[in-house]
């Protein structure tokens, strides 16, 4: 099955933010082609469909994108929008990011009807997040608290904490501001304190990397600021070879022409945890991914990793 030529589908999972995110490419799209039609292939994934465990029990992150792969190497789609958060290190092969939109804000945002902040939480305080990585850096910071997964949408997560089943919870900015729930945040939680996933707050583009035709719309609405930041986040990822257990964090930025990149990476329990940051120049922003990831394995992080590192 493949589309029309003047016709792109877009698989999308079936979240509100997904959604929004698809909707968003589709309107930069319609933008810069007014006479391509976009189609929204809207999919439910293994991931949305199992939310009473971790994710790391079921299969990590990957499972939110598996299914939209799958219906792009079937002919069912042309290109999947994805949180870049959630996107592997390593994509299967054949595939490819296309693009990377503009960076939203990429702060974890601390959420809370009760306290002003998170050094407010008093001890035993439960906070729930669903990632592995804020827990650990939530753990290292307050061994006192009592941090809890949580998993569902962002809707439902604001449910649970409105009716009182946590004291705080932690989600990430961006999804927040597109769906224009900015007003619940209590508090950013700055870099220096909760360094982002890799990708955070990014919206990627990924199609068959052989498929030139997409490839050319798609393209179109990459923004390679952007773009050098999170291939140097990912090479740090893909470096440390890390499963949906290791809690792992990387952010770059540019600044005065240089890449600035900082990386984390801790036991889940928070005790453990080796961070470094690294600065060059961007075109070599993969590379210093590796070497920012050599220096904390050497550092001693290699025993919170799998053996295969």
């Amino acid at each position: 099955m493949t589309g029309s030529p003047n016709t792109l589908r877009i698989a999308t999972r079936q979240s509100r933010l997904a959604l929004w995110q698809a909707e968003h490419v589709a309107a930069c799209l319609r933008a810069r082609f007014p006479e391509l039609e976009i189609v929204l292939v809207p999919m439910t994934t293994q991931g949305d469909r199992v939310v009473d465990r971790p994710l790391a029990e079921i299969g990590g992150k990957g499972l939110f994108i598996k299914e939209l792969e799958r219906a792009i190497f079937d002919g069912h789609a042309d290109v999947a929008v994805h949180s870049m958060k959630d996107v592997p290190s390593e994509l299967p092969a054949g595939m490819t990011l296309g693009a990377m939109l503009p960076r939203a804000d990429p702060r974890d945002a601390f959420i809370s009807n009760r306290y002003a902040s998170f050094a407010e939480l008093p001890r035993g305080a439960r906070v729930g997040t669903s990632s592995p990585r804020r827990q650990a850096q939530l753990r290292h910071a307050r061994a006192d608290l009592d941090i809890v997964t949580l998993r569902g949408n962002v809707e439902t997560r604001l449910r649970k904490l409105d009716e009182g089943e946590y004291d705080a919870i932690i989600l990430a900015t961006a999804g927040l501001v597109r769906l224009e729930l900015a007003h619940r945040i209590t508090q950013h939680l700055d870099s220096s304190f909760s360094v982002p996933a890799p990708g955070q707050g990014i919206i990627g583009i990924e199609c068959r990397a052989d498929d030139e035709r997409s490839l050319r719309y798609v393209q179109a609405l990459n923004d390679e600021a952007t773009a050098t930041c999170c291939r140097a986040e990912r090479a740090f990822a893909r470096r440390l070879q890390g499963d949906c257990y290791s809690p792992i964090a990387a952010f770059a930025q540019l600044r005065d022409g240089q890449l600035m990149l900082e990386g984390v990476v801790a036991s889940l329990d928070g005790k453990q945890m080796y961070r470094d940051a690294i600065s060059g120049e961007p075109s070599a922003a993969a590379a210093l991914g590796v070497e920012l990831a050599e220096k904390l394995l050497n550092a001693g992080a290699r025993t919170l990793l799998p053996p295969a590192t």
